[in-house]
């Protein structure tokens, strides 16, 4: 990979301002495509989900999406866009061997939704509005396997393989307008946009936005001006960028990279970028010296779209509490900090937690176990919070198990264990490891009396008032009992056989 040299952040935010401009596609979560019947599943055999509509064949004719259109509508509603009274599809003309009709069916100078915005809230409470120049609809490409190089791109591959399952699969594309005045926080604020935005596309139910599976992907575009200048600096635009961390990084190096550019005396060149995960650093892709000429003509083979404004109000009406307000809600609920409430959310955590306080258990409780044991174990495992093979409901089950005393914290931990591993549910988990507290008054009794008699002079500090060395005994009567005893319990017993008031 070709070195590219940088400047220092803190050099460059002393000398340029940085605008970005903000391009994420959402997958919606359609049964069927955009303009046909084929189904949308995932993973199925290569080109087993296509028509003559999706594989553009003469005469072969389009019909739109009624939910499609209905989830443009309720995504346009949450970011309180403009909903058009009539729009219309176009054709989008450039050659690539994965767009099977050589356009894409996409919406140009008549958006469904336009001028809108997102508050986003950054780490230290801070709001900032991104304000939304549209959002469109349109159609996925299939997906092209290039095979036989070391890369997995096509330089060097030996042939490649295309799949048309994806394509005509259901898009919509949010554009912002230029960002400015973000300063040093760009890379903050481009990762709380895209994260935010996450949030409320999955409370809308249209889609998973999972972008590990491509369902939700960034396109960054940035550019640099010197301070006190209005003119905008030429842009790079860094393509399909598919993680919120990643985000963050693309915009942080191109910053750097521009500075570094700007600051040699070189010019810097309008193109594409390819973000490589593993180091956090771009290449160069596609030169774009100027605006592409896509030849947009109306689509003549789709009616236009007029939404009814009694359509779009009720479902203005039906629309989900918003993820913003539901954090300010919840963070008042559970009585939380403004920063435990951003980790949470950082974890992915909120929706859980929500669901296991529903389950039963004190949202505490779900917090502690959440964001303790098992955020642990997805940290070691390299998976999200969501992917770990236990349920809110179960997880709730081991919170009831704690305050019925029939498991301590230890004891519970294990029990996670074990449904983790695939043990099966909590109670399954506790009877094949016999992970049951120790409340048998008569069987804690004996071990509490083998621990004094083990530890004679410590007992006798106790009797001649040193309480504090009762956690001694206390640890001894633990390990005897495999850590299943009550130890609050165990410490009274002991006192009350040395004669010591607690």
């Amino acid at each position: 990979m070709t070195v590219i040299d940088l400047e220092s952040y803190e050099d460059a935010l002393a000398t340029y301002d940085p605008v970005m401009g903000l391009e994420v596609h959402v997958e919606l979560g359609t049964k069927t495509k955009m303009f046909c019947g084929c189904s949308t599943e995932l993973k199925q055999d290569a080109n087993s989900q296509t028509c003559p509509v999706c594989l553009g064949l003469p005469g072969a004719l389009p019909v739109v999406n009624e939910i499609g259109v209905e989830s443009a509508i309720k995504i346009g509603l949450a970011l309180n866009c403009e909903i058009a009274e009539w729009c219309r599809f176009a054709r989008k003309n450039y050659f690539y061997p994965d767009m099977p009709k050589n356009f894409q069916t996409s919406q140009y100078d008549e958006p469904i939704a336009y001028n809108g915005y997102l508050d986003v809230q950054l780490e230290d409470g801070e709001i900032f509005r991104v304000e939304i120049e549209r959002a469109h609809m349109e159609e996925d490409t299939g997906k092209s396997t290039h095979v036989g190089g070391a890369t997995g791109r096509i330089h060097g591959a030996s042939h490649s393989l295309l799949d048309y399952n994806r394509a005509g699969i259901p898009l919509i594309e949010i554009v912002t307008k230029p960002i400015e005045g973000a300063g040093a926080r760009a890379p903050e604020v481009a990762k709380a946009y895209v994260a935010e935005l996450r949030e409320l596309i999955k409370a809308l139910g249209v889609s998973e936005a999972r972008m590990e599976m491509g369902q939700m992907r960034c396109d960054v575009n940035l550019s640099l001006r010197p301070h006190g200048t209005e003119k905008f600096g030429t842009r790079s635009e860094t393509k399909n960028v598919n993680s919120l961390r990643s985000v963050e990084r693309a915009a942080r190096f191109e910053i750097q990279r521009h500075a570094a550019v700007l600051n040699s005396g070189g010019t810097i060149v309008q193109e594409t970028r390819h973000f490589h995960e593993e180091d956090g650093s771009t290449t160069a892709g596609r030169i774009k010296d100027n605006a592409e000429d896509y030849r947009y003509f109306p689509e003549p083979d789709l009616v236009p779209v007029a939404p009814a404004r009694a359509w779009v109000e009720e479902l203005r009406q039906g629309l989900p509490e918003l993820p913003r307000l539901r954090r300010k809600r919840l963070k008042e609920e559970w009585g939380v900090s403004e920063h435990d409430m951003q980790s949470i959310l950082n974890a992915g955590a909120v929706d859980l937690i929500v669901a296991t306080t529903d389950a039963g258990a004190p949202s505490d409780q779900a917090r502690k176990w959440w964001m303790g044991e098992l955020a642990r174990n997805a940290n070691e495992t390299g998976r999200s919070l969501d992917e770990l093979p236990v349920t809110p409901a179960q997880v709730a089950r081991v919170a009831e198990l704690v305050a019925a005393g029939d498991l301590n914290d230890k004891l519970a931990r294990q029990v996670l264990e074990g449904v983790l591993a695939g043990e099966g549910d909590p109670d399954a988990v506790v009877e094949k490891r016999g992970l049951k507290v120790v409340s048998d008054e008569g069987a804690l009794g004996t071990a509490v009396d083998e621990a004094i008699a083990a530890n004679a002079a410590i007992a006798d500090k106790i009797r001649g008032g040193k309480v504090a060395a009762a956690g001694a005994l206390v640890g001894a009567v633990m390990k005897a009992t495999r850590g299943q005893a009550d130890a609050a319990r165990v410490r009274e017993l002991i006192l009350e056989k040395l004669g010591v008031e607690g």
